[in-house]
């Protein structure tokens, strides 16, 4: 008998606690009045602290790829290296073609990460005033290496970096100020643990300054009007003001409740304990050493129906996870460990998994 509700082990959207959906449920308030104002201040504070960062974080009623299409249209000025080695990195360097911004793409194989001497290698040529990078392939399980690209971008004092943090925010630290990123977004139905349809944004001081310059392109996604509204503690325009209480809710749980390094633990654990589990029954899709601490893209090296190993899961057990991801569907299966599921439930998971499939 299918359940109403399949438990969610997908890379997004995720499950969401119940407390996050009952603040959904307050009553609405104006987005022009003082009770907005001061959600939109201890959103901001908050956000500020999960972020490392002491720069604006601003707030998009869309999915991430808004946020993303909004991060080209201004910081790109003179061309954009496109890091492309998964879906969602080629989405965002089809994105910029679309644009009409002038782009390249470093493209490699998508169980490859990209490696901060390519990086260096493209941006020495002076051809490039931005670069975009998925930090975690959400196509892929891959994980890269956000740390030595930043150190990269840092010696080119002209290039701002654009990060694709989404299925990464929230499960792992992302120090925004030290690494110095210009750019971080992530939408909130992924480690956040909220429903979909809103995305966080930092924005640095260099990237404002950029947006400042570039012809406008664009209004719902223009940092400089967005910023106007921000100062006031607003939005430009009507914001889903129940994902802004559920975030609300949502910081205060991964802030005080659990604590950051506490959470980033408990992601390190969920993804060792799945990616052991995909080692001992099938593979693991990208190269070693650039796991995802969120999500794990499994070779299916058993050739196993993932449609059929899925439905069984969903209708039997009320779980569901993930096929491939466009040309890995049937050839890999992804398993989100991420936002508030825990390592017992996990764990569970693994367990039903491999009684469905008798391993």
């Amino acid at each position: 008998m299918r359940r109403i509700h399949s438990k969610l082990f997908t890379p997004g959207p995720t499950e969401v606690r119940a407390e996050a959906l009952q603040a959904m449920a307050v009553p609405q308030v104006h987005h022009r009045s003082p009770e907005f104002s001061v959600l939109y201040a201890n959103v901001q504070t908050k956000l500020q602290r999960f972020l490392y960062t002491e720069g604006p974080v601003l707030l998009f009623t869309s999915s991430s790829t808004g946020a993303m299409e909004a991060a080209v249209q201004n910081c790109v000025q003179k061309k954009c290296l496109n890091l492309v080695n998964g879906a969602f990195s080629r989405r965002w360097h089809e994105m910029t073609v679309a644009c009409g911004l002038p782009c390249e793409a470093l493209e490699n194989p998508w169980d490859k990460s990209i490696k901060p001497e390519q990086v260096e290698e493209k941006l020495a040529t002076g051809a490039f005033d931005a670069v975009t990078l998925a930090y975690n392939e959400t196509s892929t399980g891959m994980l890269n290496p956000l740390e030595g690209i930043a150190e990269v971008v840092r010696e080119f004092p002209d290039v701002l970096l654009l990060v694709d943090a989404v299925s990464a925010m929230g499960g792992v630290k992302i120090e925004v100020d030290r690494l110095g990123l210009d750019v971080c977004l992530a939408g909130t139905q992924k480690a956040l643990a909220l429903p979909a349809g809103l995305t966080v944004c930092t924005v640095s001081e260099r990237a404002l300054a950029r947006a400042e310059q570039v012809k406008p392109k664009t209004y719902y996604f223009s940092f400089p009007v967005m910023m106007k509204y921000h100062k006031k503690n607003q939005t430009p325009s009507t914001p889903s003001i129940s994902h802004m209480y559920a975030l609300d809710v949502e910081l205060d749980a991964i802030l005080h409740e659990e604590g950051l390094e506490r959470r980033f633990a408990r992601h390190v654990e969920m993804a060792e304990l799945v990616q052991a589990w995909a080692q001992r029954h099938f593979s693991i899709y990208p190269e070693q050493g650039y796991w995802s601490k969120t999500l794990t893209c499994v070779n299916n090296t058993r050739g196993i129906s993932v449609k059929d190993l899925n439905n069984k899961l969903v209708e039997d057990y009320g779980a569901r996870i993930s096929n491939g991801y466009g040309e890995l569907k049937e050839k890999t299966f992804r398993i989100a460990h991420m936002g508030d599921l825990t390592k017992p439930e996990v764990h569970g998971l693994l367990c039903t998994i491999e009684a469905v499939l008798g391993l």
